[in-house]
Parts: C-alpha cells; structure tokens; sequence
C-alpha cells in the first residue's frame, strides 16, 4: 500500500482512493503500435496560420502516436484488457483515406496484440474481460480478436455503443468507427453511471466530448499507485496541461501547480461543452486523488512510464 499511503500523507482524500486493487494484481502497459497524423487533429489551433504570419512559410508539423492497451491480471476478475488497439490487417482494413490521414509509422510483430500480450506473460485466449474507453477504430479495431467469444465480455458505456452502432448504420461519423469489429454478436456489457466501481480497485469515469461515451479508468495499485487511463479525452499530454515539459508533468504530478487548463483537442473533438466539462471533472478527480493522468496516445508519457517499471503492483 506504499503509493496509496503516499498519496494520503500528500492530501489525497482517502475515500476517493480506498478501492485498491487486491493484492497480487500487477498491471502491463503494451505497446500496440504507432501512428502519425497532422498536428491540428489533437491540439486546438495546430498548424493553424494568421494574417500577422501570412507571409512565412512552414510545414506542418506531425504528431507521432503510440498505440498502447493496459493488460490487468486481477486476482478476482482474471485478465482483464483495456482496450484493444486497431486489430489486425490495417491499415487495409481502414481504406486508402483514413490510412493516409492517420498513418502507420511504424510496425513490428511484437506489435501484434496476441503477440504483445504473450510477451507480457500471457495468452490472448485467457482474456475474461474487455474494457473500452471508446470504441473508434484505433483504440476498438482490435475487437476483432474476439469475435466469437462469447466467454469474453467486452465492457462499453451505453452512449458509446449506440453512437457507433447509429453511426456505421448510417455513415453520420464515417471513418472513426468501422462495422468489421462492431459486432452485435460479441459479448457486449453495458453501464449508464457516471461513476461505476467496476471491481475491488477499478473504477470506470464517464467523461463525454471526444466521443458521447468516453470513459476513463481508475486504477488504485497498492504499490505504484492511482492511475487514470482516460483514452482520447487527451490524445497528448498538451490536451492535459499546458506544462511545456512532459517528462516534468509527469514527475512531477503530485505537485498540483503542474496541473494547469490544458490545450483543448483540434479537429477530432465532437462536443467541446461536454469535453471541457469532463476536463473540470478529471482535474477534481486528480487532485483530490493525486493520481497520474495518463493520455492515450501520447508517446513521451508512454515511454516516461514504461521507463518506471515493467510490471506495475
């Protein structure tokens, strides 16, 4: 209980973080793959000109993205996957348009999922529960994996499920969610709360604006401490703080003045109301936890992480 006592002596309330995972459950961060796309797609105003600039040119600058899941093995649930990453066979599976926007960089096998999770110790085949922070085709493709196991659950806010089901029925948001992995047939699981004690030491948040139903996870490790996976509510770290040193952000995290009004998503935000509301909501959230915020694809956050520990308890 080492990073939760220190957590508590450093003001966190003690309620918001006395869910603590049981003892002997570890946690792997695995690398899925990387993508890269135009700058304006995650920072508000990215690569953006002015009439004061009209005459200087420059080019636009890229973004480099890891793609990661969480892989939990939780004494009392089993193994337990947040998210998936985008399956296998992309970016044929996505078409020559959104392949070419957000563009694979960078492959390996190790990136395969099966292949990522067995070098983490484990089989693929032994996944009891699935949850999904949001279910675009990068986070949720991966899903494919798993059609036809009906032994799986696959964990989703309502919103989230009927926002991609209407949109690959009707084509309203083409390209972010794809029907190859949206499956009615696989084992989905469904909350309405804001706020859902998902097992002894997970919580799920709900936290709309990127999507109508995004969620974050808090995790509470009896070692390492609270974690909040929060998916693309910040694609980067810049959508958290506007800190200018990642590395900094990150170690130094407890310090609350290093949490600041961070720089708004770019051109793959949905309902800016909603996201800035669910920013407030995480801030609270952080402080009164004194957790780390973790983005979803950002990749000096990743490697800052990676870079603690391999196995996190």
């Amino acid at each position: 209980m080492a990073g939760i006592r220190a957590q508590i002596d450093n003001g966190a309330i003690a309620s918001y973080v006395s869910n603590v995972c049981p003892q002997g459950t570890t946690f792997h961060l695995i690398e899925v793959g990387w993508l890269e796309c135009d700058e304006g797609y995650v920072v508000r105003g990215g690569n953006s000109s002015l009439r004061s600039t009209r005459d200087v040119s420059f080019v636009n600058k890229r973004r480099e993205l890891v793609l990661y899941c969480v892989l939990i093995n939780h004494p009392h649930e089993g193994l337990i996957l947040w998210e998936t990453g985008c399956g296998k066979d992309y970016p044929e599976v996505w078409g020559p348009a959104a392949s070419d926007v957000f563009a694979r960089v960078r492959y390996e096998p190790k990136h395969e999922l099966a292949t990522a999770i067995e070098a983490a110790g484990h089989n693929i085949r032994d996944v009891k529960k699935i949850i999904m922070g949001h279910l675009h085709l990068d986070h949720a493709g991966g899903l494919d994996q798993f059609l036809g196991r009906k032994d799986v659950e696959i964990w989703v806010h309502e919103e989230e499920l009927k926002s991609a089901f209407w949109s690959v029925a009707t084509g309203a948001d083409d390209g972010v969610y794809l029907g190859h992995y949206l499956d009615p047939d696989l084992n989905w699981k469904t909350f309405d709360e804001q706020t859902l004690d998902f097992c002894r030491g997970i919580t799920l948040h709900h936290l709309p604006g990127h999507t109508a139903g995004l969620v974050g996870m808090q995790i509470n490790m009896p070692r390492t401490g609270t974690f909040f996976f929060v998916s693309d509510h910040c694609h980067v770290i810049e959508n958290a703080s506007s800190h200018s040193s990642q590395y900094n952000y990150l170690s130094q995290l407890l310090n609350l003045s290093q949490w600041r009004d961070g720089v708004p998503q770019g051109w793959l935000a949905r309902d800016h109301g909603a996201w800035s509301r669910s920013t407030r909501r995480l801030q609270y959230l952080q402080r009164i936890t004194k957790g780390q915020v973790i983005p979803g694809h950002d990749k000096d956050v990743f490697f800052h992480l990676k870079g603690q520990t391999e196995v996190f308890d």
